[in-house]
């Protein structure tokens, strides 16, 4: 009887690509080649496959990088199976159950990814595919701009903006099981959602100004930019953190206000991945997805994630 784990490969698979920026009618489920790992690299059967406001920022033409050549196939992170390793690949073998957060050379809305192998690791065994497809690029995220950025400590004082989204619910929990006092600004409708997470207070920022209402903060993870990251300077103890996901904080601002800025983007990390699914497995921090759809209903989850509020992160299933 042939392995459920093991699927074999085809030589031609169905992934979405662009050949062009625009909104989500730009993106398009063809027939390519199946590609074959090289040194250093593991080839996946995709299972699910995250989408993440990145992918819709490159997909309209906001977020560019050299490297992003039409056409491409969007998709950061992914769940599945390994179905093939390339050569000098140790650690990993076909068969294997994995999540892995992509490089940006790479994309996972596909039936098969490739994947370094310093981005992939087992998948938590307490997770279905579709809710460790959410964790990479999100997780990942949180964790780098909390601890490897932001420098957080047991007792301090975070503030999280953003905090009800993929990266943000991760943060919140990532934060309160360090031991840090953790604040975040969000929705009246997110408020019990974030308080269940491990939030010590929820601002409803629609209602107050987040600035009068915090003071003395250690650390400021911005999730939002503009606005929002211009006024977080006030909140800041001297001497205090602002780090963000979206741009680096202007240097004269941080000097004005005698604290440090920082921007960052999330790069693959197999030590810290691997962290983050032991603190799943003991159920120390959950993983919440909105909504699934297929593959197939990819520009239906850009146009969800994009224009409605989201709670945790949208994923597509794949096989």
């Amino acid at each position: 009887m042939v392995s459920a784990v093991f699927v074999a490969i085809v030589s031609d698979m169905k992934a979405v690509r662009i050949h062009s920026f625009g909104g989500s009618d730009v993106l398009q489920v063809e027939e390519v080649a199946t590609p074959k790992p090289g040194p250093g690299e593991v080839l996946v059967k995709v299972r699910a496959a995250s989408v993440n406001p990145v992918d819709f920022k490159i997909r309209s033409g906001q977020h560019r990088s050299t490297n992003q050549k039409t056409p491409m196939t969007l998709g950061r992170d992914i769940s599945g199976t390994v179905a093939a390793v390339g050569p000098d690949v140790k650690g990993v073998k076909e068969g294997d159950e994995v999540f892995a957060l992509l490089d940006w050379n790479h994309g996972g809305n596909a039936e098969f990814a490739i994947v370094k192998v310093d981005g992939i690791v087992p998948k938590p065994s307490s997770l279905d595919h579709p809710h460790a497809a959410a964790v990479p690029l999100a997780a990942i995220t949180a964790w780098q701009g909390l601890f490897d950025h932001g420098k957080l400590k047991a007792g301090e004082r975070v503030l999280i903006h953003g905090a009800a989204g993929g990266v943000g619910h991760f943060a919140v929990q990532f934060a309160k099981e360090r031991g840090a006092t953790v604040i975040v600004t969000a929705k009246a409708e997110d408020m019990d959602f974030l308080g269940k997470l491990g939030a010590d207070e929820v601002i409803d920022y629609k209602k107050e100004r987040f600035e009068d209402k915090v003071r003395d903060v250690d650390l400021v993870l911005d999730l939002i930019a503009g606005d929002t990251q211009q006024r977080s300077w006030k909140v800041l103890k001297p001497g205090g953190r602002l780090v963000s996901a979206l741009g680096s904080p202007r240097e004269d601002e941080a000097r004005k206000h005698n604290a440090v800025g920082k921007g960052f983007m999330a790069e693959p990390n197999r030590e810290e991945l691997q962290r983050i699914g032991k603190l799943i497995d003991d159920r120390k921090v959950k993983v919440m997805v909105q909504k699934t759809m297929p593959l197939s209903q990819v520009r239906a989850a850009h146009d969800h994630l994009e224009n409605d509020h989201i709670q945790g992160k949208v994923v597509l299933t794949v096989a």
